[in-house]
């Protein structure tokens, strides 16, 4: 059954459905400008884009976490993903070189009709994702802490107990566009990579 919650119809835009978890992420900042948590991920001063055709995936959880590092401290909606198969993903970091410039890194796999991108126990940190969705047997305003579809939140990351999560056996996204800190995985099985650096900003979008 493809839902909302428990029978309803699908949601087209994933930002619709992010707004929540974002928005928990104040209580975030508030309990660790009181010290009642420390900052989780260390992460680099610098975002990076992602994008891609379809991401299947199965075992779905978000929460609202937070990331930290030199520049300061990043509150974050946590996709967490049990298993996923991306087609045509793209990931793109732009690094101001002093004197020299802007240089593009960027990142292909999984596309012209090759093996699809293979990940497991996979977590993406993103402040800004947009993508049409549907959910299968979607749980929204779960405990963070009660999630039981999704791999559930990544060890060591810094969340408010019982705060705001949603979770779904299975999920499909499309044309995904999304900016984040970092992304992590058990496993990430990249088929047809390819790599490519170049001078001045050639993002994914």
């Amino acid at each position: 059954m493809e839902s909302v919650a428990r029978g309803g119809t699908r949601w087209k835009r994933f930002a619709v459905v992010m707004v929540p978890s974002v928005a928990a992420t104040a209580a975030i900042g508030v309990a660790l400008s009181q010290g009642a948590l420390a900052a989780s991920f260390s992460v680099s001063g610098q975002q990076f884009k992602v994008t891609a055709k379809q991401l299947d995936g199965t075992g779905f959880v978000q929460y609202g976490a937070l990331d930290s590092g030199k520049s300061g401290n990043h509150p974050v909606a946590v996709v967490g993903l049990e298993e996923a198969e991306i087609t045509n993903l793209c990931q793109s970091v732009v690094v101001p070189v002093p004197v020299f410039g802007d240089v593009s890194m960027t990142l292909k796999a999984g596309g012209n009709g090759g093996p699809k991108v293979e990940a497991k126990k996979l977590y993406i940190d993103a402040d800004d994702l947009k993508a049409d969705a549907t959910f299968t047997n979607v749980d929204i305003g779960v405990s963070v802490d009660r999630t039981t579809k999704g791999p559930g939140p990544s060890k060591g990351d810094k969340y408010a107990p019982d705060s705001f999560a949603q979770q779904a056996d299975k999920v499909k996204f499309t044309d995904v566009k999304q900016r984040a800190w970092a992304t992590t995985a058990g496993t990430f099985k990249l088929s047809g990579l390819a790599m490519s650096v170049k001078k001045g900003k050639h993002e994914c979008y």
